[in-house]
């Protein structure tokens, strides 16, 4: 019985116009003897094929009550409930419904923040409780309030608008063109268009007035009527300062000095 030869190591021998049977066959031990051949390597047998797995169809999805509070930490400003539902892809009722659940939860478990539905829209505020900690946190010492002139223009636009530069100085009796500037500047006015008869400016209170107030809405302001002198009043005053300038007028006229 012939002895088989061994079976040689497989070498690359890189011989240009060589085939790889040819190479193969004659490696550095030489070509086969006495007649045997080498015989081919087995054809590699494919394995199973793997299935891709399904792409997901996005973002696994996240609670309503979680997503809710990770996004009204971020917003600058109040939120709608339709932004909200379509932001999370939830229903406008569903999303509304929870954020009162939401805000009553904060109410009843006293924490330090509330959830308030102001200027149509939702987001966080400090509760009013902890007002005295938060300024010295935020203002250390210094506090950059309205001016009383600030305050007093402020009111007559938010009352009155849209209303004109010139009508807000005829009620306050003095000119308030750079008190109308300054509260422009710090986005509790606006303009809203120009007057049909004389085409002056108009000016209204924005968002960012009722976000800083508190307010829903403009129907939320308290009535003036409290805080208004009774008609008797206006009118002792009134007729006072007529007599003390007809006194002014005839002294003037009769030449004497008035102190």
């Amino acid at each position: 019985m012939t002895e088989e030869p061994s079976r040689p190591a497989r070498r690359s021998l890189g011989v240009p116009g060589q085939s790889r049977a040819e190479e193969w066959q004659e490696s550095v031990y030489g070509a086969a003897q006495d007649g045997h051949e080498w015989p081919e390597p087995a054809a590699e047998v494919p394995g199973p094929a793997v299935e891709p797995a399904e792409p997901s169809d996005g973002p696994p999805a996240v609670p309503l009550r979680a997503g809710l509070e990770a996004i009204l930490l971020l917003v600058d400003e109040p939120a709608t409930e339709r932004h909200l539902a379509a932001v999370l892809e939830r229903p406008v009722a569903e999303v509304a419904a929870t954020l009162r659940e939401l805000a009553a939860e904060y109410t009843a478990q006293g924490r330090g923040f509330d959830l308030r539905f102001v200027a149509g829209g939702w987001r966080f505020y400090t509760r009013a409780d902890c007002a005295p900690a938060v300024e010295r946190y935020v203002l250390d010492g210094q506090q950059a309030r309205l001016t009383q002139a600030a305050l007093e223009t402020l009111a007559v636009v938010a009352y009155r608008q849209p209303v004109s530069r010139s009508r807000v100085s005829a009620v306050r009796g003095v000119n308030c063109d750079g008190v109308m500037r300054t509260l422009v500047q710090r986005g509790l006015v606006e303009e809203t268009g120009s007057e049909p008869e004389t085409g002056a400016i108009l000016y209204r209170t924005t968002n960012y007035f009722l976000e800083r107030m508190g307010l829903r809405g403009l129907e939320e302001l308290p009535e003036l009527a409290p805080f208004l002198p009774e008609v008797d009043d206006v009118e002792a005053e009134s007729l006072e300062g007529t007599m003390i300038a007809e006194a002014v007028a005839a002294a003037r006229a009769d030449g004497r000095e008035v102190q």
